[in-house]
């Protein structure tokens, strides 16, 4: 196996394990229970690494984050909003 194949095979896993979560918080609408401190490092962090693959010109790297960066960013809003309607109660 080569170190390509283990970092493709890395970024495949690491991003897959988000969709579930988003699923979930995507057909519930709910994100009350989730850190919001959680996924807006995680949102910032894969922004950052995503950038990276840009700079060093990495496909595996810049795919992975990039549809990470998409469910936590989306999993981060949906926080957000709950966050702010629970605020107005």
């Amino acid at each position: 196996m080569t170190m390509y194949t283990i970092g493709l095979t890395a970024a495949l896993l690491t991003t897959a394990a988000y969709v579930p979560q988003a699923y979930k918080t995507i057909k519930t609408r709910s994100a009350g229970d989730l850190s919001i401190v959680t996924f807006s490092m995680l949102f910032l962090g894969t922004i950052l690494w995503f950038v990276y693959g840009l700079y060093i010109h990495d496909t595996p790297i810049m795919l992975a984050n990039g549809v990470t960066a998409t469910l936590s960013g989306i999993i981060f809003f949906l926080k957000i909003g709950s966050f702010k309607k629970r605020r107005r109660r």
